[in-house]
């Protein structure tokens, strides 16, 4: 079998394994093959922060379980990518991109790699990030961290990835592992899957335990997937989805069932969808594809009613508090169980660090969001506690629990965000919109799928997602109606990798 990195699916390279047709080998090493073509090479996307040096053991190992009929899960064999905020307790590091954690292995693997081993994935590699997930400043730009350098963008290399997830989007979307994980705060899946033309679910808080994962918050920290089909998606949500005792936000979440079972060509009819039409993206281009898609729902089956969704205006700056007074919190308990060796132990050491490497670790952005985190209070502060409540009312409560409920609405609608923007080392990132704070803050479940691609100057193309946000647990049903969305109309492009995206490059 000849394999296509950029074309494999899960399901497709399961059949081909089970068929004897090919080999977790054969799989494993033609992707790396084209991470060393488009990654290190070629292109230079820049995406792969570490591969993993015991890949093609672990590919012999998986292929000889296999000759004895010994198939572990359904991901056998699958190369998966890893977001390096996510701990495996292998020869790989676990940095968060910063060179504070430089040479930093885990103590153990993180729940979700836990099952995903049981699941039989291979790990192929970590991917770069952000730096810290993108909470070290305001003015960081997207894509960049001091350990791993400035992930490309493969629609258009002078175009930012958008991030926190820069990596694994990136990967993913030019073919370099079949299952992508990143994770979310705010943002974090869902921006870089929709400027690299991917799907990617932000699930519940709870969903998938966040054990192992370096925290922002742990109100709303997630991991979720990041993949070229809604399958795979379904897929890889099927093998990290399990209850953790590490985890108590994991208690409450019912039990999912086959979230395969949920992608149906017809699951979009009769269903009640509001449009969100006060989160409309101003770029005309996405504007107009955001139209073409309403319709294209409508053709499904889908009942569209306008409705006016929770704006972030009402609850960022308590946001902001939340999420700095959980980092600080969070940040030292993480450091203690899975890099008890590493050179740095709180926030504070982290700081300091920084600060002395200045011209390796600061050379484009500061750290002031750390510096404000310093001086916030901890987690019995009465203003952390008001600030927590505040989000929790103004996001959920009488948010998008209330719209759900008060709209009868099954998912909320709208583009998940503009085209890539050129990247600024300089400047920092420059915001084209998002649709994500209130899925965030809330806690809530949130799909992005491709929705097609605006045009830009020098002939290149940029893609552009439509966001389902739905109800807690409803991510089956999300899946759903994004699969009937995608079979239909099939509007996910590949990347071809241009150098520059402006006339005057």
């Amino acid at each position: 079998m000849k394999l296509d990195p950029a074309r494999a699916t899960t399901a497709n390279l399961a059949r081909a394994l089970r068929e004897g047709r090919t080999s977790v080998l054969a799989i494993a090493q033609s992707h790396l093959d084209r991470i060393a073509a488009i990654d290190r090479a070629g292109p230079r996307l820049n995406s792969i922060i570490e591969l993993n040096p015991d890949a093609l053991q672990e590919a012999r190992r998986l292929d000889q379980l296999a000759r004895q009929s010994q198939w572990l899960g359904p991901l056998h064999g699958i190369p998966v990518l890893l977001k390096d905020n996510i701990a495996t307790g292998d020869r790989m590091q676990t940095t968060a991109g910063s060179l504070a954690l430089e040479g930093t292995r885990a103590a153990r693997d993180a729940h979700l790699v836990t099952q995903l081993r049981k699941a039989g994935a291979l790990i192929l590699a970590k991917t770069n990030l952000s730096e810290w997930a993108n909470i070290r400043s305001n003015r960081s730009t997207s894509g960049w961290s001091s350990r791993g350098g400035l992930t490309r963008n493969p629609y258009a290399l002078d175009r930012n990835t958008s991030g926190s997830s820069s990596g694994t989007a990136a990967a993913i979307a030019a073919g370099l592992g079949v299952l992508g994980v990143g994770t979310e705060t705010d943002g974090s899946i869902i921006s870089p899957a929709t400027r690299n033309g991917l799907i990617g679910l932000k699930p519940t808080v709870g969903r998938i335990s966040r054990d192992g994962i370096i925290p922002i918050s742990h109100t709303q920290d997630t991991a979720g997937p990041m993949t070229r089909t809604v399958a795979d998606a379904a897929a890889l949500m099927n093998a990290i989805i399990a209850l953790d005792a590490r985890d108590a936000a994991t208690e409450p979440a019912p039990q999912p069932g086959d979230f395969l079972e949920a992608l149906r060509t017809d699951a979009l009819q009769g269903v009640r969808i509001g449009v969100a039409r006060n989160q409309l993206n101003p770029h005309a281009g996405v504007s107009a594809l955001f139209d073409r898609s309403l319709h294209q729902l409508e053709q499904l089956g889908a009942q569209l009613v306008d409705v006016q969704a929770p704006r972030p205006a009402s609850w960022s700056a308590d946001e902001l508090t939340v999420l700095l007074v959980e980092l600080k919190a969070g940040l030292a308990t993480w450091l203690a169980e899975f890099a008890p060796s590493a050179r740095v132990r709180t926030l504070e050491d982290i700081i300091a660090f920084n600060e002395a490497n200045a011209s390796r670790v600061m050379p484009h952005f500061g750290q002031e969001l750390f510096l404000q985190a310093r001086e916030l209070g901890g987690l019995d502060s009465p203003a952390y506690k008001a600030a927590l409540e505040k989000c929790r009312r103004l996001a959920r409560t009488e948010g998008l629990d209330a719209l759900f409920e008060r709209e009868r609405i099954q998912a909320l609608v709208a583009p998940s965000g503009g085209p890539a923007s050129l990247t600024d080392l300089g400047a920092g990132d420059h915001s084209t919109g998002g649709f994500s704070s209130a899925a965030a803050v809330a806690g809530l479940p949130h799909l992005t799928v491709p929705m097609g691609v605006v045009g830009i100057q020098a002939g290149a193309v940029l893609p552009v997602g439509l966001s389902f946000v739905g109800p807690a647990w409803s991510e089956a049903a999300l899946l759903g109606y994004g699969y009937a969305f995608e079979q239909a109309h099939r509007h996910r492009v590949a990347p071809t990798f241009r150098r520059h995206s402006t006339a005057n490059a």
